[in-house]
């Protein structure tokens, strides 16, 4: 009887939930964003970006749509958001925003309650005519954020917890296709836009091969654009191939410094010749989030569009992950590393005693702007205190302001983003607002603060050869040599004074730097050892995380990318894969490291080698 009564229960409830009229709809997906911020960083996380109201203090200007409802009458509304500061702060948070109907703001404060994501109530309307204007208004300024606004005329829904199933409600109310649509076979698939990214498939289109570039963000860079704002580093058209480096000359930028205003850092150069050349086909928006396999190579990736979730597929045979994070191969299942070795294992002096998890951490960079007349700053105060001891006495922060040393930079990153904002936040509200002699900054402005995070270190993914520190010191030679890396040995941790104040939550770092000669990366570094198709250019490539320290700067892995792009031509050529190169043909990559694919023509801007020196200059041994 019981059994019966459950069946009947069920019934009813799916009965009732098939008979309700409901609309679903995705932040990111608004018409106008106004003064939000797309923000995909975590998407491997939450399945789907979300916007942000990014506003340094002040609210942004609304976000809005036009919906359709499938009929009138009278809608629950349900609004998936986060409280970012409550892994610090038990109370309200300040992310405060709320909905609009047709302009008119419902009561419920959203954004501010609750210690994880999480669908909020925001309470009932009565829709009287279909087509309604949605809207989100910003309340603080200080990073609220919208994954999904859902309108149902049941009362009683149960919405979706667990991320399987909330992703089959989001592609179920999206109408998201099971099969993604094709995009196209290619030659060679690039994905990830950063200067590796770029490198790589330039290089590649110039060779012959019909590229696609696959990049999540609209902007081109990845650490070095304008929505990080880090320089580049090393140096480039050294070592035994002084043809590597002359494309960077084609879009790098000719002013230096991180945490500079948006323009030092040349945006549209990037665009510029990535969209001039006639075999890169490029996909900006997208973010890679499968892969398809046939035995130990990948068959095809599969992208979602970071503001209307479209997937496609993208074919080719073979692939190139410049994502930074491994992403491309930690889905195809390649082998990596991540954390720090123990000293035993490559045999490294700097490496601590025992393997443990630490990484070098994730930058916020910020900068404040001087004005003619005094300006206020909210009493900003969740969960870390400052006082004339322990605040920082600047007007801006750049590399030096790094978190999340201690933290997983995968699972745990948007609590590793978010810790910098809220030092950030903190530590000039109290420059503003409780410094005793504060006249410095009476007159200063909060005017920039990155939301998207500057990252280090995460997945390196492992090749036929790891780069470690004894190659390096001790110029140990390789036959495939290729991209040199120049800058010194720089590996970041906590600042002790930082610690003493803040212990386990630091938010600075410092660093030691380890003088080297120029040092030429096997090739052996940059495809994977266990998946057949799959190289790395970029601070995943394969090398300890010790030899991290002096290969993962913007200049050194933009080399990598051209090798890469040349390596992928080969592919095509031979119709091989990356190992073969290596044993059959290196010789032909030899000359094409040789010859280069930029322009050397064009100057050498590379004065700003700031952060590393090299030791004295050594000519490389005639082998």
């Amino acid at each position: 009887m019981k059994h019966l009564l459950s069946l009947i229960i069920l019934f009813l409830s799916y009965y009732t939930q098939i008979q309700s009229a409901e609309l679903f709809l995705e932040a990111e997906s608004f018409e106008k964003k106004g003064g939000w911020s797309i923000d995909q960083q975590f998407m491997d996380l939450m399945g789907s970006s979300y916007l942000i109201a990014h506003g340094l203090g002040t609210p942004v200007d609304d976000a809005t749509t036009t919906a359709n409802f499938p009929q009138t009458g009278t809608y629950y509304i349900y609004v998936r958001t986060y409280n970012w500061t409550s892994p610090w702060y038990t109370g309200d948070g300040p992310g405060k925003f709320t909905l609009t109907i047709d302009g008119q703001s419902v009561k419920t404060e959203l954004g501010t309650t609750g210690n994880s994501w999480m669908w909020q109530e925001a309470g009932k309307i009565n829709i009287k005519n279909t087509q309604v204007k949605i809207g989100l208004r910003d309340l603080s300024g200080f990073d609220g954020r919208c994954d999904a606004i859902y309108f149902t005329t049941n009362k009683d829904i149960l919405l979706p917890v667990s991320d399987k199933a909330l992703q089959e409600f989001r592609n179920n109310a999206l109408k998201i296709p099971s099969k993604p649509q094709s995009a196209g076979s290619f030659d060679f698939v690039v994905i990830g836009g950063g200067i590796a990214g770029i490198s790589a498939a330039v290089s590649a289109a110039r060779l012959g091969c019909k590229v696609a570039l696959v990049n999540d963000r609209p902007i081109l860079g990845g650490n070095n654009s304008s929505e990080v704002r880090v320089h580049l580093g090393g140096r480039i058209e050294v070592g035994p191939y002084k043809a590597l480096g002359s494309l960077q000359k084609e879009f790098g930028h000719s002013r230096g410094g991180n945490a500079q205003p948006a323009e030092f850092y040349e945006d549209s150069k990037k665009e510029e010749i990535v969209k001039k050349e006639k075999n890169i086909t490029f996909f900006p928006n997208y973010r890679a989030i499968s892969v398809k396999m046939d035995g130990k190579k990948i068959k095809s990736i599969t992208a979602k569009h970071i503001e209307n979730s479209q997937e496609i597929e993208l074919s080719a045979p073979i692939f190139s992950d410049c994502t930074g994070d491994g992403t491309i191969g930690y889905l195809a299942g390649a082998d990596y590393l991540m954390g720090r070795e123990g000293r035993d294992e490559f045999g490294e002096d700097i490496a601590p005693a025992k393997a443990d998890k630490m990484t070098m951490g994730a930058s916020v960079q910020w900068y404040s702007k001087k004005e003619e007349k005094t300006s206020k700053f909210p009493h900003f105060h969740y969960g870390i205190n400052f006082n004339d001891e322990n605040c920082e006495k600047v007007t801006m922060g750049e590399w030096t302001w790094e978190t999340g040393m201690n933290k997983d930079q995968i699972k745990d990153f948007e609590r590793i983003r978010d810790y910098g904002l809220l030092v950030v936040y903190s530590n000039w509200s109290y420059l503003k607002n409780d410094l005793k002699d504060n006249s410095e900054y009476k007159k200063r402005k909060l005017d920039w603060v990155a939301y998207i995070a500057g990252k280090r270190e995460s997945r390196r993914l492992l090749g036929d050869y790891i780069l470690k520190q004894d190659d390096i010191e001790k110029n140990v030679f390789h036959e495939d040599g290729s991209a040199t890396t120049t800058w010194s040995i720089d590996l970041h941790f906590p600042d002790p004074k930082n610690s003493k104040h803040f212990p386990g939550n630091e938010f600075k770092a410092e660093t030691k730097h380890i003088n080297i000669y120029p040092y030429p990366i096997p090739y052996r570094c940059l495809y994977s050892r266990n998946i057949d198709n799959l190289f790395m250019a970029g601070r995943n490539i394969s090398v300890t995380h010790v030899a991290l320290g002096t290969t993962r700067v913007m200049r050194t892995t933009g080399m990598m990318g051209e090798v890469v792009g040349m390596a992928a031509s080969l592919c095509k050529k031979y119709n091989t894969f990356p190992r073969q190169i290596y044993f059959y043909h290196l010789n032909a990559l030899k000359a094409l490291m040789t010859q280069g694919v930029g322009n050397k023509e064009l100057p050498n801007n590379q004065v700003f080698n700031l952060g590393g020196t090299l030791s004295t200059p050594q000519p490389f041994p005639n082998r």
